[in-house]
């Protein structure tokens, strides 16, 4: 079982020795794989356990001015990507004043020597860490030095079209609408994940009843109308259409993403989801009255229906 910690102080979790990658690994797409990849293999090797040590919230989200930048997956999501490729432990450290105050040498000795007594730390090529980001690879290799662990930085292993795998380049790419490059760059279709919760139950008024997922405060990195297949209601994904918004006829504010199943009647309150976009139908739109929402979803659901008889 993958173990998690949030607190960068405390005892060892790992007397034996660990692995250590670092990152934000948001999505973990391609590049991050190679990275987690790399780090299980040498844990395996030299029998010590594999580490993947982020933060939540993400240091952009933290350092971020008003609104939040968009974010390709919540923190669940983040951790259960981990533990099922494979990591003995999850750090997704509380990014907040104190972390963000301490200084490089400090994150050396307090979480990746103390707290993980690491033998060995992987990082992407543009890594930095301590206060006000002072801290490099080659930083990280001189305090590895002096503190009995190896540093090694990863170069850019995969690439699409030519270009780094990253995951900006894939927030870019959703925020197009191109969801078969995202696809690719993720090396899966881009999913969302949730429990679903209770709304205002308007789309079952509207004959298009709805299970609803919230953001936990996080900023989506997509918008807009889409053909989806949702995983957790029977053994086989379900097909569906999706609304990812603000919901701007009924004054919605939170984003919100709003699935109407096909051929399906239940309850899904509470249940944990996994909402796969398959298609963009449109953007999110204004419309006057509900009488023309409703004309308008009666569209984007046989668009939907069409797209995904054709999709494997």
């Amino acid at each position: 079982m993958t173990r998690l910690f949030r607190d960068p102080l405390g005892g060892c979790l790992t007397p034996h020795g660990s692995v250590v990658c670092i990152g934000a690994f948001d999505g973990l797409h391609r590049g991050h794989a190679a990275l987690l990849h790399e780090t299980l293999q040498r844990a395996r090797t030299r029998e010590l356990a594999s580490v993947a040590l982020s933060f939540e919230p993400l240091p952009r989200e933290y350092f971020s001015a008003g609104k939040r930048p968009p974010r390709l997956q919540l923190p669940r999501s983040r951790f259960e990507g981990f533990a099922a490729a494979g990591c003995d432990v999850v750090g997704l450290l509380r990014f907040n004043h104190a972390l963000a105050s301490m200084s490089a040498e400090s994150f050396v000795s307090e979480v990746l020597v103390k707290r993980l007594a690491a033998r060995e730390v992987w990082v992407g090529p543009d890594f930095r860490f301590g206060k006000a980001r002072t801290g490099d690879v080659n930083l990280l290799r001189q305090l590895g030095n002096q503190s009995g662990f190896v540093a090694h930085s990863m170069e850019t292993v995969s690439c699409v079209d030519g270009e780094r795998v990253s995951s900006s380049r894939i927030r870019d790419a959703l925020a197009a609408g191109a969801l078969e490059l995202a696809a690719s760059l993720l090396g899966r279709d881009y999913c969302l994940e949730g429990r679903v919760v209770r709304g205002q139950q308007l789309g079952r008024k509207l004959g298009y009843p709805t299970a609803n997922q919230r953001f936990q405060g996080c900023e989506p990195a997509l918008w807009g109308i889409y053909a989806v297949r949702v995983h957790g209601i029977a053994e086989q994904p379900m097909t569906g259409v999706a609304s990812l918004g603000t919901r701007p006829v009924v004054n919605g504010v939170e984003p919100l993403l709003e699935t109407h199943v096909f051929d399906f009647d239940g309850d899904l309150y509470g249940r944990r989801l996994r909402v796969e976009f398959v298609a963009k139908l449109r953007d999110e739109m204004n419309f006057p009255d509900l009488d023309a929402l409703v004309a308008q979803i009666d569209r984007d659901a046989a668009r939907a229906r069409e797209i995904l008889s054709h999709s494997l």
